[in-house]
């Protein structure tokens, strides 16, 4: 029996130069929980945190020691703008092929049985990391998802968060690369938007290529936002900065 394609978000990496307060701020912001930090990344010079945020994972990774590709992103952009998205799906292969052959390179494959995933090169991609990853048996989004840890499912918490409903994207042709990532996605740009069953991009207008906000649904914006500022982030409206982007609450 073969299976339906498909392609979900299924996590959203952010890069900062140390797990805190990123870390502690997010969860305390947001109302969500630490569910596992990974030790496989460590041999990237990396230590991480994730949290999911319903059946999205919002992960920080920090570099522990010179000469990593994260700290070269924050070397580059200032920490300005996320660093990786990472999809579910049933062929990662599949779709690391279809992205080769639009001249966007594979730049790492990892294969931590039952996990499979395939990432692509940032520069090719332009803006952030894109990974493909399945893991057998994963398919029901509530299903397995080792990098997560063994019982993720246990510390989602929705009392304050609800869901993570949008990535935004910038660039000073957001069309171009709304393209760009549509064909390396193999999904139809709308305008300047990919909609994926449970997350939308949009992309936007702005000075240089990031992932520059992420948007969140939230119960109640002013308690949101009033914790982000006894937290002692700026806060401009429905938004503040953290962990390298925005994060706009709705």
């Amino acid at each position: 029996m073969t299976m339906a394609p498909y392609l979900r978000l299924r996590q959203i990496c952010l890069v900062a130069p140390q797990l805190a307060p990123v870390i502690s701020d997010i969860a305390e912001i947001m109302g969500l929980v630490v569910c596992y930090q990974d030790g496989n990344v460590a041999k990237y010079g990396l230590e991480n945190a994730l949290l999911p945020v319903d059946t999205i994972m919002l992960e920080v990774v920090a570099p522990f020691k010179d000469g990593t590709t994260a700290g070269r992103f924050i070397e580059k952009t200032g920490g300005r703008g996320g660093y990786m998205a990472i999809f579910c799906c049933n062929d990662p292969d599949e779709r690391g092929r279809n992205a080769n052959a639009l001249g966007v390179r594979t730049a790492n494959v990892i294969d931590h049985a039952p996990y499979h995933g395939v990432q692509l090169h940032p520069r090719d991609c332009r803006a952030a990391f894109i990974e493909f990853n399945h893991t057998n048996g994963s398919d029901d989004i509530l299903g397995a998802y080792p990098p997560a840890g063994p019982d993720w499912q246990k510390f989602i918490r929705k009392d304050v968060t609800q869901a993570l409903t949008a990535v935004e994207m910038q660039s000073p042709d957001p069309q171009g690369l709304a393209g760009h990532w549509g064909r390396i996605l193999g999904i139809a740009a709308e305008g300047a938007q990919l909609n994926l069953p449970n997350a939308t991009f949009r992309f936007v207008k702005g000075a240089s290529e990031i992932m520059s906000a992420l948007e969140f649904r939230v119960t109640d914006v002013a308690r949101v936002l009033s914790t982000a500022k006894a937290r002692g982030l700026a806060v401009a409206g429905n938004e503040f900065l953290l962990g390298g982007v925005t994060f706009r609450v709705n």
